[in-house]
């Protein structure tokens, strides 16, 4: 118990002085509004949520603090000082730095590079490498990362550790605001970045932290601005708002939260559509399951446990070194995910980073949807944008996606209205077994619903799903089986209501039976 003066100031804390202030900004792009009115106050040493639907104005109010962008009207102020960056690196030497959702590092650049960049140490216009790699792993060793080698290319990382090396380049940057962005939409974790912002927040950094997952928003922020159609709705207490008031904030409506119908057991006599038998390579071993027609395969892993390389091997874009992948039950040989669409039954892929394997950001959302079938689109081998947007239409309805945006540049719109644009492109091919990878990843609640309408859609019309989650009440909600990766191989399977978050999390952490959240958590800390 706090005792003399710590118990005084646990009773009333202390106002935090405001950090940084903007009110009334706009921002539009033609005659689309991304932002109409958006207030928000950041308070030195605290964490601040960002919420709101994709396409709510929450990334143009980003890259407006951060610099990307000007606002049209509205006032930013840092430290009672008027604020108006011109870039990116006007707001960092100011001591504003962005870890984004769409990672910014130079793919082909070492870690060491992207981690100093743009003041790579030197002298005469020199670079030094050695120099380099040493301050690289200075930084990388304060935040322990230091298994990571400062030599490395960025491109030969997982998609995990580049959003590690992101956000700790943004970190050594925010000497007074740091703004992170979905930062845990690829890590399968979180005790490492709730570290880092404890960190930062104690040397009196606000941290403003964008994230549609509530239940991490409600352990590491104390306070939340809630955005939607481009206007802050509210800015609440998190200990004083229940989720439904903060849902209903983001959408203007009650949400419901349904666990959808599992597949019937009948449904499951049938010949296996997609099959794995002794599947091993990198770091995977002795993989061995069916998926059959109208079912929702489920797999829960925590980081690192050979979920990508499963995913890529079925969608040929890793070569086992043993074992089989059979397809309608016969022995399959997949040369990439072109040869996998053309199996019997077709197999489609949803990547796992959408924007350097999913979208081409430059072509329209009906462009980037019908890619894979647009030679039956084209007639005489002449395609216009008519004809692609008939035939994107049918797949963005399936997932609930505004046909206004097909004209869309895709690289303009929200994450959310990406991923929803890019499970249409899975639905298009006439695939009948998709395999998802973290298919709400970086979504809004809203978003994720329709996402899991179309998933179960597809499965109750005969299709077969093989999907990932990074979040385990999404699994839950949609599997009507589970496999558990632990250690490169399956540890457990679950069925039907046995699949639960409690005995998920057991298994993910090589435990053969349940045990409690507050031991799971002690066991991740350990």
């Amino acid at each position: 118990m706090p005792s003399g003066q710590a118990a005084a100031d646990a009773a009333e804390p202390r106002e935090r002085p405001c950090v940084l202030r903007c009110s009334g900004l706009h921002k539009a792009y033609g005659a689309t509004v991304a932002l109409q009115h958006a207030d928000i106050a950041l308070s030195a040493g605290k964490v601040h949520a960002l919420m709101g639907e994709n396409g709510a104005g929450k990334s143009t109010l980003v890259r407006i603090i951060a610099g990307a962008v000007s606002p049209g009207r509205g006032e930013m102020y840092l430290d009672d000082r008027p604020y108006r960056p011109h870039s990116l690196m006007d707001a960092r030497r100011i001591g504003v730095a962005t870890a984004f959702q769409e990672l910014s590092l130079v793919p082909n650049l070492t870690v060491a590079q992207n981690l100093l960049l743009p003041r790579l140490p030197g002298s005469a216009g020199l670079v030094s490498a050695r120099k380099t790699f040493e301050l690289g792993g200075e930084v990388l060793a304060r935040h322990g990362l230091d298994r990571i080698d400062p030599r490395a290319e960025i491109a030969s990382l997982p998609l995990a550790d580049r959003q590690r090396i992101e956000i700790t380049r943004a970190i050594e940057n925010a000497t007074r605001v740091l703004i992170l962005d979905e930062p845990t939409a690829s890590l399968a974790e979180t005790d490492w970045l709730f570290e880092r912002i404890r960190h930062v927040t104690g040397k009196g950094v606000a941290v403003l932290y964008i994230s549609h997952r509530l239940g991490e928003v409600r352990e590491i922020c104390t306070e939340a601005t809630v955005l939607r159609n481009g206007s802050s709705i509210a800015s609440v207490d998190l200990s004083a708002a229940s989720d439904s008031q903060i849902f209903e904030m983001m959408v203007g409506r009650k949400v419901a939260h349904k666990r959808l119908p599992r597949a019937v057991r009948s449904e499951r006599g049938q010949q296996p559509r997609l099959a794995a038998r002794q599947l091993g390579g990198r770091n995977l071993h002795d993989i061995s399951f069916e998926l059959r027609p109208g079912e929702v395969l489920g797999v829960a892993a925590l980081e690192g446990q050979g979920q990508q390389s499963l995913f890529r091997m079925l969608a040929g874009l890793e070569s086992p070194s043993q074992g089989q992948v059979l397809v309608d039950g016969q022995p399959t040989k997949l040369s990439g995910p072109r040869a996998a669409l053309r199996t019997g039954s077709g197999i489609a892929y949803l990547p796992e980073e959408r924007k350097t394997e999913g979208i081409l950001s430059g072509l329209s959302a009906a462009t980037n949807i019908v890619l894979p079938i647009i030679g039956g689109v084209s007639r005489a081998s002449f395609l216009t944008p008519r004809m692609e947007l008939r035939a994107a239409r049918d797949a963005a309805d399936k997932v609930e996606m505004n046909p206004r945006y097909l004209d869309f540049a895709i690289g303009d719109l929200s994450g959310g209205n990406q991923q929803k644009a890019l499970i249409a492109r899975t639905l298009v091919t006439g695939a009948k077994t998709l395999l998802l990878f973290d298919p709400s990843r970086g979504v809004d609640v809203g978003t994720k619903q329709s996402i899991y309408q179309a998933i179960r859609a597809f499965a109750d019309g005969g299709g077969s799903v093989l999907f990932y989650s990074s979040e385990l009440p999404e699994v839950v909600q949609l599997a009507d089986r589970c496999l558990v990766l632990y250690g490169g191989s399956i540890f457990r399977e679950f069925e039907g209501d046995d699949i639960s978050e409690q005995a998920l999390v057991a298994a993910m952490l090589g435990h053969g039976d349940a045990i409690s959240e507050e031991g799971a958590m002690h066991d991740r800390a350990h």
